[in-house]
């Protein structure tokens, strides 16, 4: 029997894994304070990949000759990789070798992975698919609050706030064990707000829902705060005693009147009046952001909106209220305060500092010279693979690019045109499908590793069962590679080992983990960052006196609305939108694979109204097109999205080569929630 913790998405809800015969099966944990023993339907099955058909078990190297993959050993496919490694870098230059790394990579794996870029690769060309989750609410919470940690508190605080607004958040179905707070929030008196284009599952557990044209957050949070100065409900003490800025924002907010706004998002005038007046008048009030409105090409500024009401409510820092991000991959948050950012060294600590340079120079043994500065974000540094001016090999581990990466086709066109493409992975992806090398790799049951949730919430997954013979740990692959490039820097393989040097390399950094060790958390509810000590208690709860700013003050940022890159034209007159379904956890690699959880394939989701208008049916085909690309699916007649929008869910090929690649200026996250888009059956 293990206690451990579940593989998917940021709550890493406890669960304990049970061996009954050849059988690992998943059994309640209720004593882990997270979940209480809830599991979502994934939860339940995660087990399902142990024995799958699917389930690679040995190296696989392209045949030049015939272009098909064929069985290798070890030393043969990474000797190929680091020869080809070297010579790319010997004719192109150091940058010329790329790494994408992964949000669902343990914290042990997202180190390693980063330093072997910096170290064994010396290559500033490093990224991961977290840019495309959260950055843009980190983005915000360092400019405005001086520190990025997605809940600055836990997560059960959010059943004891008067007032919760959810923006761009589906957690009914994204994580649905935390559901449980929104009923206990209603059950003893407060009100749940939620704001997002489709009446969703979490929608109808609600008081409130307002939907707005897909983009337009950041016009509906200037609007609330228009109306709440208006009421004379601002907090000028707290913004007076604990921030900076505001009245440049109270400027801004003026321009946005009700019936402004209600042209913008399409929401009444009146509901905005009733929310701004329970907005003033709450005792304490959170806001919590997620995707749906971070994921734009003004994803930072809208979030800065929302935290900028709190503020002047006075809340961030109050008990139970605030600004607060929900964290999606498992690792979203530990994977990238520990160097998987092109811009960022372990401890997030920002790689053009040189006190930074020196510190994570010194424990790696290198001279900090030596480390290349910032990177190409993500989705730059995968439009430009194979030109002139672009990197020319791969690493990706922990990523399936195919599906995930924004105009999907013009990405898969660049990973085409590779000298070499190296993937990492537990089945054969729709990315590892193109790879000149597939190394087969651990799942989550089958290593020791650590995860930081969503509340920053440091936790131990232990393995519990042996990997297939054959399969080798993704730090094995990096020491293995990094021997054979000539790294001055030691990799090790044990993850206990690897976690003492992140909290050594961590040391004095924002995201502080020196005090945290596996033993210390092993079986137990995880250590809060920072912890610098192992006398340290962890911090459960941040900004309570002062904020991460230099003076301790909170930044209210003045911002404004721009709207989407794409408007909807005669050509295409639509809103289109993406997200999850309850079955399928990001690009569907695992979850597609697991025989208990309902594959649908992907589907259209269609107002009456434009059905109508289309003559399309339920269940009908359709093809959703954009100036990118086209996707046939079948229909879904509902009246829970606008009519003026359609929705595609994102864990199948397909519904981003939709998606358009404009990019947030601050956190270079593209729009994937908002294009313009038309429908024809």
């Amino acid at each position: 029997m293990t206690d451990t913790h579940c593989p998917y998405c940021s709550l890493q809800c406890g669960m304990r894994l049970v061996r009954r015969g050849r059988d690992l099966e998943v059994e309640a944990r209720p004593d882990f304070e997270v979940n209480e023993g809830a599991l979502c339907r994934k939860g339940w099955t995660a087990t399902g990949l142990r024995g799958h058909r699917e389930r690679l078990t040995s190296p696989l190297v392209r045949d030049r000759a015939t272009g098909e993959l064929r069985t290798a050993s070890w030393e043969e496919a990474l000797d190929l990789v680091a020869s080809r490694m070297t010579a790319v870098q010997e004719e192109h230059g150091r940058d010329a070798v790329a790494v994408f790394g992964g949000g669902g990579l343990t914290n042990e794996k997202a180190y390693a992975l980063g330093k072997f870029a910096r170290v064994a690769l010396g290559t500033s060309q490093v990224d991961y698919n977290g840019r495309w989750c959260m950055s843009s609410a980190a983005s915000a919470a360092n400019q405005a609050l001086g520190l990025d940690r997605g809940l600055p508190f836990p997560l059960a605080d959010v059943e004891q706030t008067d007032l919760l607004v959810l923006v761009g958040s589906n957690l009914a179905e994204t994580m649905p064990p935390a559901a449980r707070h929104l009923d206990r929030l209603r059950a003893r008196g407060g009100h749940v707000v939620v704001v997002d284009p489709r009446r969703t599952a979490t929608a109808e557990r609600a008081d409130t829902v307002l939907q707005p044209v897909p983009g337009t957050d950041l016009a509906l949070a200037l609007g609330l705060l228009h109306l709440v100065v208006a009421a004379g409900a601002v907090d000028e003490e707290y913004l007076a005693a604990r921030t900076t800025g505001f009245e440049a924002v109270r400027r801004e907010v003026a321009a946005w009147w009700p019936e402004r706004v209600e042209r913008v998002t399409g929401v009444a005038a009146e509901e905005l009046r009733a929310l701004a007046g329970r907005l003033a008048t709450a005792p304490r009030v959170m806001v919590l952001t997620a995707r749906g409105a971070e994921q734009h090409s003004q994803g930072t500024a809208t979030v800065l909106a929302w935290i900028n009401l709190a503020l002047a409510l006075g809340m961030p820092g109050t008990a139970h209220a605030g600004w607060g991000c929900l964290t999606g991959q498992g690792n979203g948050q530990g994977g990238r305060e520990h160097g998987q950012k092109a811009d960022q060294l372990p401890g997030y600590r920002m790689i053009d500092d040189p006190s930074a340079r020196a510190h994570v120079a010194a424990v790696w043994g290198v001279d900090p010279d030596d480390l290349p500065g910032p990177g190409r974000s993500a989705f730059e540094l995968l439009e430009r693979l194979g030109t002139d001016d672009g990197s020319r090999a791969l690493l990706v581990m922990g990523s399936n690019i195919v599906v995930s990466a924004p105009d999907a086709t013009r990405i898969t066109a660049r990973l085409e045109a590779l000298d070499l493409l190296v993937v990492a992975d537990v089945v054969m992806s729709e990315t590892a499908a193109l790879a000149d090398v597939v190394l087969p790799v651990t799942q989550w049951a089958e290593e020791t590793g650590t995860m930081t949730n969503l509340e920053g919430r440091v936790l131990l997954r232990e393995q519990a069962v042996a990997p297939p013979p054959g399969v080798r740990s993704d730090l094995e692959v990096l020491a293995g590679l990094a021997a054979r490039l000539g790294s001055p820097s030691h990799f090790a393989t044990d993850p206990a080992e690897v976690f003492a040097e992140l909290g050594r390399a961590s040391a004095g950094g924002r995201a502080d983990y020196a005090g945290i060790t596996h033993e210390r958390i092993r079986g137990g509810q995880g250590v809060f960052w920072p912890c610098p000590s192992r006398e340290h208690p962890g911090t459960p709860r941040m900004f309570a006196e002062e904020f991460a700013t230099p003076d301790g003050r909170a930044r209210c940022v003045a911002v404004t609305h721009r709207g989407a890159a794409e408007q909807p034209c005669a050509d295409y007159p639509l809103h289109l939108t993406t997200g999850r379904v309850l079955a399928q956890y990001q690009s569907g690699a695992q979850t597609r694979r697991i025989r208990d959880l309902p594959d649908t394939g992907p589907f259209v989701e269609l107002h009456p109204m434009l059905a109508t208008r289309l003559g399309a049916h339920d269940g009908d085909r359709v093809v959703v097109a954009t100036r990118r690309g086209e996707l046939e699916a079948p229909a879904r007649i509902t009246d829970a999205i606008r009519p003026d929008t359609v929705f595609v869910p994102f864990h199948w090929v397909g519904a981003n080569r939709l998606t358009n690649a404009a990019l947030d200026p601050d956190s270079r996250m593209p729009e994937f929630k908002v294009c313009a888009a038309a429908v024809r059956t």
